[in-house]
């Protein structure tokens, strides 16, 4: 069964190089979407020998996550699995969730920093539990880790995401994909590896309002 691992990347030349080489060593492809980065983050993924898809204007975390997702359906993926380029995954957890998968028959499978919070900072605790309120409150789902980018998906559940968001607020517009199509899903604990470049990453309180606020309007559009 063939994994495909999709690695967005925008300006992630500090870490890059290290998770290529820790998730080539799993044995799974690898699938980099280099989203108009201005370093040379699609420079060092091209010389590991990667397949690169280069947005040529940063288009946000959505639009990364649905070009990568469309051309791991099209190299024929069996499941494929969405990871962070900024060094907060491990590598081992790809197989993992690959066989929860397999032995339970979810269609996804998410990797949950809150099932196994050590390390995690109070304060990235607290906004983390936020969206997942803020997604169930919009959508009538609860997870415990909605904004996790460690997710597992089977190519039949991939092909029938519809993917409208273009940034941050893609993390829980899956889930509210996960409700839309009844996908048979579960979660399991990770360990996030946490630096403070990692910390310096993902969601703040700006962007986490600026998140809610499209939420919404997906919502009311609806």
């Amino acid at each position: 069964m063939k994994i495909t691992v999709v690695i967005p990347a925008f300006n992630e030349e500090k870490t890059i190089k290290k998770i290529l080489e820790e998730v080539k060593n799993c044995g799974a492809d690898i699938i980099v979407v280099n989203d108009g980065s201005s370093d040379k983050t699609g420079e060092i993924a091209e010389n590991e020998g990667v397949t690169v898809i280069n947005h040529i204007i940063n288009r946000g975390l959505g639009a990364a996550l649905g070009t990568g997702i469309e051309a791991a359906l099209l190299s024929g993926a069996d499941y494929i699995v969405t990871f962070d380029a900024d060094g907060q995954h491990q590598a081992e957890d790809i197989f993992r969730l690959k066989k929860i998968a397999e032995e339970g028959g979810y269609d996804i499978v998410i990797g949950s920093r809150l099932l196994n919070p050590r390390g995690m900072p109070l304060a990235r605790r607290v906004a983390n539990w936020l969206g997942n309120l803020s997604t169930y409150l919009l959508f009538g789902i609860w997870v415990t880790d909605s904004q996790s980018g460690l997710r597992l998906f089977t190519a039949p559940a991939a092909s029938l995401l519809h993917l409208k968001s273009n940034r941050m607020e893609v993390s829980s517009e899956i889930i509210k994909e996960v409700k839309r199509h009844n996908f048979k899903f579960t979660e399991i604990p990770i360990e996030a590896v946490y630096t403070d470049y990692s910390l310096s990453k993902g969601q703040n309180f700006v962007v986490g309002l600026k998140t809610l606020w499209q939420l919404i309007l997906q919502k009311i559009s609806k």
